[in-house]
């Protein structure tokens, strides 16, 4: 049986948690206002769900053609994972503004190149969606 409890604790938690999404949305809402600072956020939006379909088909086609690559996967992810918060680590800490704007393109890339919403994706599918999934995405 679904457990709505443990999978809506699960994506509110990583919705609140900092990442990429949330510190440019409150950096250009600052910057720029709630009214400039929209188009980045409907950006954000669009590229998230373009984001989060590619992967759960992606998800779902590779679990069903390769059941076995979902341990490597997972420990790829995690070394990715691993690499970039090193890398973070040891980034300056100086911040360089060249007149940045918060549009709808920039919005939308940042989905592409985010990692959490790919470690997002693909844990809510492969724990909680595609477990219970037994029908066919063409229904």
């Amino acid at each position: 049986m679904f457990s709505w409890l443990n999978f809506l604790s699960y994506a509110i938690v990583t919705a609140v948690t900092p990442g990429p999404n949330n510190l440019m949305s409150l950096s250009n809402g600052s910057r720029l206002g709630f009214r400039r600072a929209l188009p980045f956020n409907i950006g954000v939006w669009a590229g998230f769900s373009s984001v989060m379909l590619l992967c759960t088909f992606f998800c779902s086609s590779l679990s069903a053609a390769i059941p076995k690559i979902k341990m490597p996967m997972l420990i790829a992810g995690a070394l990715y994972m691993l690499v970039l918060a090193w890398k973070t680590f040891r980034s300056s800490s100086a911040l360089e503004e060249k007149d940045s704007q918060g549009t709808f393109v920039s919005g939308l890339i940042l989905q592409f190149v985010n990692p959490k919403i790919y470690i997002y994706c693909i844990v809510s599918m492969e724990a909680y969606i595609l477990p219970h999934f037994h029908g066919d995405w063409n229904e």
